[in-house]
C-alpha cells in the first residue's frame, strides 16, 4: 500500500491510497473516529476504474498526520494484545 499526501490544509489533509487494503483503511477510520480530536474521517473508494482511493482527515486541533500516527499506534498495540491472546491460548 501506497500513501501520498494530496492536500494538507490547517486541520485537514487528502491523502491517495494506492494498491490499498480496504479492510485495513477501514480499520484505521474507525479507529480515528474514536479520536476526541478527530471531527471527520472517510475512506472514499469512487469509481474502480478512474478514481484511486481517498482519505480524509479533520482534525480539531492537531495535525492530520499526527491523529493518523495515534490511529495506527493504537491498531498495532490492539492487534499486538490480540496475537499475545491467541498465542497463550492457542498453544
Amino acid at each position: 500500500m501506497e500513501l501520498k499526501l494530496l492536500s494538507e490544509e490547517k486541520n485537514t489533509a487528502k491523502i491517495e491510497v494506492t494498491d490499498s487494503d480496504d479492510t485495513a483503511i477501514n480499520l484505521l477510520v474507525s479507529e480515528l473516529l474514536k479520536s476526541s480530536d478527530v471531527a471527520e474521517a472517510g475512506y472514499y473508494i469512487g469509481h474502480p476504474h478512474l478514481d484511486k482511493p481517498l482519505l480524509t482527515v479533520k482534525t480539531k486541533r492537531s495535525k492530520p498526520q499526527a491523529a493518523i500516527k495515534k490511529a495506527a499506534e493504537g491498531l498495532a498495540e490492539q492487534y499486538r494484545d490480540l496475537r499475545m491472546l491467541l498465542e497463550k491460548e492457542l498453544k
